[in-house]
């Protein structure tokens, strides 16, 4: 369960916005990650903390926060599932948000310096984006999938250093470990100084003399490894979750990126869906919608015992409450209407006319539309908005 907002910042609820633009941009400067060389933790608090200020900066989804906690503003922020839900920052969405209010003069470059940022991003590993296609089962239970990918590994010759065994990268002499060029230029207004990336380290700081025979010095190898994907009940169509470092590894010991995993939902001719509910579509011979009887229907969870009364209607709905698919925020699970549709032969053999013949003879006119009253089915129709 994701920390009180408030506590996150460490403000009060009758705080101003400006109380949390404040209280916001001390946590950022303490636990942005070019202060902090990667760590891990100090990451995670950097995107909590960017969490927390992107909903309690916006009076919108603070009321809502305020009245319905973090259900109020599920899936309000970036990252996370698409669709609804999840919400979690990806780092580079919460470096976006902190440069969009604190950075350019006297930000993000000034404080931190340009290089140390160029660096960082530039030895980020690649995400790697996959689609899992899920049954209905699945969705319903929830379930794990184990991924097998081919990627860059950090190396094990060198521990991803990139340096021969027994050797080490050194600082680059034309930055100075800096990562970063300066030029100066004289013109009729002054002295210009542009900065950019270092030539000859390639903004990295650092430069391998003596490469590594396995790796040639990149630090990363390219090997079969395997990923443990765990899927959440509920999820949706082009819902998907981001697995933090589990995507390409960095050249020499960067950080990795993140894997990607999207959700397709297979086809299942037993159900549609809307949304957290399913139908079913269960038909019936005249003879059985007339004298009703225990009959069997499917479920995500297997099959349950529907009791359908004598009498029962073409398209009327039974809901089986409870035996829909979960929400995928709060676990709470739809129903499972089925619609009893009504099937009429359309080969007559000469004993079943027979038997129709003398049905019509004793069963009479059949009632008005306005006798029959508005049909379950369309009211069911009306609350899904269809």
């Amino acid at each position: 369960m994701p920390r009180d907002y408030y506590d996150v910042l460490g403000v009060g609820r009758e705080a101003s916005e400006g109380d949390v633009k404040k209280a916001y941009r001390k946590l950022a400067m303490e636990f942005h990650p070019d202060r902090n060389n990667g760590d891990a933790t100090a990451e995670e608090r950097f995107k909590e903390a960017t969490e927390a200020y992107e909903i309690l900066r916006d009076q919108g989804k603070r009321q809502r926060y305020d009245r319905f906690g973090h259900a109020g503003v599920s899936g309000a922020t970036a990252g996370g599932f698409g669709g609804g839900g999840f919400s979690h920052f990806d780092i580079s969405e919460a470096l976006n948000v902190f440069m969009r209010d604190f950075g350019g003069v006297g930000g993000f470059d000034a404080i931190f310096g340009g290089g140390q940022r160029a660096r960082r991003q530039r030895r980020r590993g690649q995400d790697l984006r996959v689609t899992l296609e899920l049954t209905i089962e699945e969705v319903a239970v929830g379930t794990t999938r184990k991924l097998k990918l081919k990627s860059l590994v950090p190396c094990s010759a060198c521990e991803g250093s990139g340096a021969r065994p027994g050797t080490s990268s050194t600082a680059c002499p034309t930055c100075g470990g800096t990562g970063e060029a300066r030029r100066a230029s004289q013109s009729i207004f002054g002295q210009f100084i542009s900065v950019g990336p270092c030539p000859q380290c390639d903004a990295e700081g650092t430069i391998v003399a003596d490469p590594c025979d396995q790796c040639r010095g990149d630090g990363r190898v390219r090997e079969d490894r395997v990923v443990e994907v765990e899927i959440p009940a509920g999820v949706s169509d082009n819902n998907y979750i981001t697995l933090r470092g589990k995507g390409v590894a960095g050249p020499r010991n960067g950080p990795a990126g993140d894997l990607i995993a999207e959700f397709t939902v297979a086809e299942d001719e037993r159900f549609t869906r809307h949304g957290d509910d399913l139908v079913h579509d269960l038909w019936l011979s005249f003879s059985q919608s007339a004298l009703g009887g225990d009959f069997t229907v499917p479920t995500p969870y297997g099959n349950e015992e529907l009791v359908v009364a004598p009498g029962t209607q073409n398209d009327t709905v039974i809901p089986l409450r409870g035996k829909g698919l979960p929400n995928v925020n709060d676990g709470r699970k739809g129903a499972l209407h089925v619609r009893c549709r009504v099937w009429t032969p359309t080969k007559m053999t000469p004993e079943l006319q027979s038997v129709l013949e003398q049905l019509a003879d004793v069963e009479g006119s059949a009632p008005s539309k306005d006798g029959l009253g508005k049909r379950v089915w369309d009211r069911m129709r009306e609350a899904f908005g269809a």
